[in-house]
């Protein structure tokens, strides 16, 4: 058996935010449903969807594709994830799943220096896969940064 065999792969869950692929641990899924209606909440800003009651817990949903700048449609594959993230619910819609893939740490390359033109603190590496190249996103800083206050607060 090779070393390459025997080393850890962690595995992240792919999705699609328009024509970019991202990817977040897999471990922080717990589910991915369907868009269903949600309750809104006045003020909130755009990204907030508002929030679901999933089985009597009330879960935020984030639309990720807003967050990260995207349009935001809603197409047949739309879906939310629902995240397990420091014992809270959260949910972010994405445009579509693709798949789960499984990486060495040796596949996933360092974010490069974007000289404060976006905030790289979101990303943990980029991995070229298959002539394509996966956006992999520190999902839980993501959510927990200082613009998010709103949707940290709800989940509480």
């Amino acid at each position: 058996m090779s070393a390459d065999a025997n080393a850890k792969r962690d595995e992240f869950l792919s999705f699609r935010l328009g024509s970019e692929e991202y990817a977040i641990d897999i471990l922080q899924v717990r589910e991915i449903r369907a868009c269903e209606p949600v309750t809104r909440i006045a003020n909130a800003p755009a990204f907030f969807k508002g929030v679901i009651s999933l089985r009597g817990a009330i879960v935020p949903i984030v639309d990720l594709r807003v967050r990260l700048g995207h349009e935001a449609g809603f197409g047949a594959a739309t879906v939310t994830i629902i995240l397990n993230l420091a014992d809270r619910l959260i949910g972010i819609v994405v445009d579509a799943v693709s798949d789960v893939v499984a990486l060495l740490p040796g596949d996933v390359r360092p974010a490069p220096d974007f000289n404060g033109a976006i905030d790289a603190a979101f990303i943990r590496g980029l991995a070229p896969l298959e002539g394509r190249m996966l956006i992999l996103v520190d999902i839980a800083r993501l959510l927990t940064s200082g613009d998010m206050a709103i949707v940290q607060r709800e989940a509480a």
